[in-house]
């Protein structure tokens, strides 16, 4: 079956239900400077896969995937200190970057499925 929208990507899906996941996670936290940073960058991930995806060309999709490798990567960072703080338990934070260095990977695949083929010199 051919590709038809960005709702049909896997990282997509996972994407957004991180987004959710971490949104839900911080309901009653009250660090609301770090609530905002980790919302933003998990919100960033989806957003970003779906914008390069409705772009007129390949090269611009494939810059919305590393931005989106970006975001990804700044969300773990992120859970990295919230964990250090005190704000997720060592499970959580442990779950949460296997799950970010998932759609890392995804979207490297998806990268490399991509870009157009380099010749070995």
């Amino acid at each position: 079956m051919a590709y038809r929208s960005f709702e049909e990507l896997d990282v997509w899906k996972w994407a957004c239900r991180l987004a959710v996941r971490t949104y839900e996670s911080f309901k009653d936290c009250r660090d609301y400077g770090l609530k905002d940073q980790m919302t933003r960058a998990a919100v960033s991930i989806a957003s970003n896969i779906a914008e390069g995806a409705e772009r007129n060309s390949k090269a611009e999709y494939i810059r919305f995937l590393h931005i989106a490798k970006g975001s990804a990567a700044e969300l773990h960072t992120q859970v990295y200190i919230a964990q250090q703080i005190g704000i997720y338990p060592d499970t959580q934070a442990a779950e949460l970057i296997i799950e970010l260095k998932e759609i890392s990977s995804m979207l490297h695949g998806l990268i490399k499925s991509l870009s157009p083929l380099t010749l070995k010199t």
